[in-house]
């Protein structure tokens, strides 16, 4: 991969053969394949998330002793209503038999879910409470839609008013409108993406899912063939949204960009998926026999103005400072692709080689499903990592109501 950047920090360069305590480390990553939300049912539309999760624990316990030594199980989930409710986590441990004494719980920070099970994870590893815990998360956009929990700051006008509330898309045209990326900017991303996801290599993190006859292996919603000219007849999705009226009144310096930018291709699919990362502190290796893969070397939650997705950027300096690095350190990038605008905007704000950015595609091309995307994120930079023979790698996603989150990852070599 092409290094147009300064010289690395002396941080950076400082190799990691030995685990060191109050740290945690990431010792195993899988992931169900993505799969499409369809009107009429999408592939993974026929399990309950419990399922889609319980499969994944009972992975993990087939790879290692896991569930011997797990002090807890933590899940992001995005709309905790549902057949995501009553302790999700709880309920997977149950179906996948694992040991009685292993707990379980469940956070839900929107789209930053999965990485707020982390971090979470993470800091009690850290900080001597746990040694053992598998984080990631789960959502079944097919049986539980987004906003199906009727949320008050969508639902209740007074309370939108108060905070600013409008919908992502609105703040994904928004923040483009902001940075000056036009409508063939943004479509050209999507076309990159789906030609980088198609030429991607299988991820080993990936369990198959046999459901109603058939197997599903690989993300779906790759469409290698697609083309700017494709994408350039598609109608703008938020142009007439009522939501910019609020805008208006509440940010009236911002720019309105005319019909809109965002179309259904430049959009991240919905897609039903679950993911499991496992983390635990230095001597955790030695109980599940495996090696470490990377160390937690930082994480941030920040937020701004909600009808603006521009919280990662700050999130990801905050974690890079944490971890002693700068963007010019990062060998991997995966940044959530919450609508095209917010890769785009990372890597004019960080100054980030574009090709570290996304190198295998992302939700524009094989889906968001909310509260699991930071567990398959993880996943994803491990690999790449490994791939390349990386050190460093960021992962971020951007969520509504202004939030952000970022997490950095240093590589342990064998």
């Amino acid at each position: 991969m092409p290094r147009n950047t300064p010289p690395r920090t002396a941080t950076a360069l400082r190799r990691n053969t030995a685990l060191r305590k109050n740290t945690a480390y990431i010792y195993d990553a899988v992931r169900l394949p993505r799969a499409r939300v369809r009107r009429h049912g999408g592939t993974l539309a026929g399990i309950p998330p419990v399922e889609l999760i319980g499969r994944l624990l009972t992975a993990l316990g087939d790879r290692s002793p896991v569930s011997q030594v797990t002090d807890d199980v933590i899940l992001g989930i995005s709309t905790v209503t549902g057949e995501h409710a009553g302790d999700l986590a709880r309920a997977a441990v149950q179906w996948a038999r694992w040991p009685d004494h292993v707990p379980g719980g469940v956070v839900s920070r929107l789209c930053c879910s999965g990485l707020d099970a982390l971090d979470s994870a993470a800091a009690r590893v850290s900080a001597g409470f746990a040694r053992v815990i598998v984080a990631g998360g789960v959502e079944s956009m097919s049986r539980v839609p987004m906003l199906s929990d009727s949320p008050p700051i969508a639902t209740d006008p007074d309370l939108g008013e108060r905070t600013g509330f409008v919908t992502i898309g609105v703040s994904a045209d928004l923040t483009a409108a902001r940075y000056g990326f036009s409508r063939e900017v943004l479509d050209s991303y999507a076309v990159q993406s789906h030609r980088r996801a198609a030429a991607a290599p299988p991820s080993p993190a990936v369990v198959p899912v046999r459901t109603g006859g058939a197997e599903l292996t690989s993300d779906e919603g790759i469409r290698s063939d697609i083309t700017l000219e494709d994408l350039a007849v598609l109608p703008a999705l938020f142009g007439d949204d009522p939501a910019w009226e609020r805008v208006a009144r509440q940010l009236p310096e911002s720019p309105r960009p005319g019909t809109g930018l965002h179309t259904v291709a430049t959009a991240p699919q919905l897609a039903d998926c679950a993911s499991a990362v496992v983390i635990g502190n230095a001597e955790a290796g030695s109980v599940l026999s495996l090696p470490a893969r990377a160390q937690i070397a930082g994480t941030a939650h920040t937020a701004v103005r909600s009808p603006l997705l521009t919280a990662p950027v700050e999130a990801s300096r905050r974690a890079l400072e944490m971890a002693g690095l700068t963007p010019a350190d990062l060998d991997i990038v995966e940044v959530n692709e919450s609508f095209a605008v917010t890769p785009l905007m990372m890597i004019a704000e960080l100054d980030i080689d574009p090709a570290r950015v996304n190198a295998c595609g992302g939700a524009l091309a094989v889906g968001h499903p909310l509260g699991a995307t930071g567990g398959i994120l993880v996943a994803h930079a491990l690999e790449q990592l490994e791939r390349t023979d990386g050190e460093h790698a960021l992962v971020t996603i951007p969520a509504a109501l202004g939030l952000g989150a970022a997490m950095v990852l240093r590589r342990v070599r064998p």
